[in-house]
């Protein structure tokens, strides 16, 4: 493992415009993931006066910022601006999500590894079971390829380099989808088919989280 930086070279403006832009991961950002870490104190000191609340997860290896939510100011002061943006995500996005999560507990109980890669083959399967009944099968592979896509949009998947459309299951999906989300699963995927069966377009609860 490689050395972090000397104190007098730590960049608190490197880290801090690399997190603006979007999520932090040990393996694909390892200049700045050498700078983060030392740098946490004055990091969190900093992003404070803007708002903003560093998450870092040194285990997982990625960090990310999240809005902090303040209560309305007793004296009428005005709030800080709000720089992480509520997102509304599609049904079928959504749905992708929480198979994705669940998946993810299931893969790590069987401690078969650091990395789920899924193919295009297994997502379809694993959406497929949750969808209306079609004929048209080359409908549903690109339905389920738009929702791949944007998950990847969204950084909670990418897309493995040189293969047929297998992705990597990114660990920051346990930081958006928690124990408590996944508590009640079971509900959340009944609830997810009766609505995907009678409105297929409806969105769901807007999430909240940094740019992947």
């Amino acid at each position: 493992m490689t050395a972090p930086p000397a104190h007098s070279e730590l960049d608190l403006p490197l880290v801090a415009t690399s997190l603006m832009k979007g999520v932090v991961y040990r393996d694909t950002h390892e200049q700045v993931w050498r700078h983060l870490l030392p740098l946490q104190s004055r990091l969190r000191e900093y992003m404070s006066t803007i708002g903003l609340v560093p998450v870092i997860d040194e285990a997982e290896g990625y960090a990310f910022l999240r809005q902090r939510e303040d209560d309305a100011a007793d004296d009428g002061a005005t709030s800080v601006p709000r720089l992480v943006a509520r997102r509304s995500l599609s049904f079928h996005v959504s749905l992708l999500l929480a198979l994705l999560r669940r998946r993810l507990a299931e893969f790590d109980a069987t401690d078969a590894g650091s990395r789920l890669i899924l193919t295009r083959e297994q997502i379809v399967a694993m959406l497929r079971v949750f969808l209306p009944a079609t004929s048209n099968e080359a409908r549903l592979v690109d339905q389920v390829d738009q929702s791949i896509t944007k998950v990847v949009e969204l950084g909670f998947l990418r897309r493995v380099p040189g293969s047929d459309g297998a992705v990597e299951v990114r660990r920051i999906l346990k930081a958006f989808v928690d124990a408590q989300w996944l508590a009640d699963f079971d509900t959340r995927l009944a609830a997810y088919a009766a609505q995907l069966r009678g409105a297929p377009d409806a969105a769901a609860e807007p999430e909240e989280g940094a740019q992947p």
